[in-house]
């Protein structure tokens, strides 16, 4: 069996981009995250241990946004997604959307966003 947990819009400022004033400045980003995994046994027993811990990705998430700079949200995707895949084995498939608002682009944007999708052994 196949559910998915959501995470939309996890806000945080953190200190990404190409430019250097990005990276000096800071600007908001937002993450998705799409986990693909089972969880009939855990909602069958109303067992949290027996589910991966939502606010428990969420902590992980912004530990890993705030521990080093990236020039690209598309690195940042992929560390997040490759970074849940390793720490949950119970996740089958990843979806990890990032977001960045008001991107350098010589235009008005609202955001730019990178996603990648993984699958556990893939």
């Amino acid at each position: 069996m196949t559910n998915v947990i959501r995470i939309k819009n996890a806000s945080f400022y953190a200190y990404h981009g190409a430019l250097q004033e990005e990276q000096n400045m800071g600007g908001r980003f937002e993450a998705d995250v799409d986990i693909y995994t089972d969880f009939s046994e855990a909602a069958k027993k109303d067992n949290l241990k027996l589910a991966i811990n939502y606010e428990e990705v969420y902590k992980y998430i912004n530990k890993l946004i705030h521990e080093k700079k990236y020039y690209l949200i598309e690195t940042l995707a992929t560390v997040i997604a490759d970074a849940l895949l390793t720490k949950y084995a119970g996740i089958q498939k990843i979806a990890v959307r990032v977001r960045k608002h008001h991107a350098p682009v010589g235009g008005v944007i609202d955001w730019v966003e990178a996603e990648v999708i993984k699958e556990n052994g893939k």
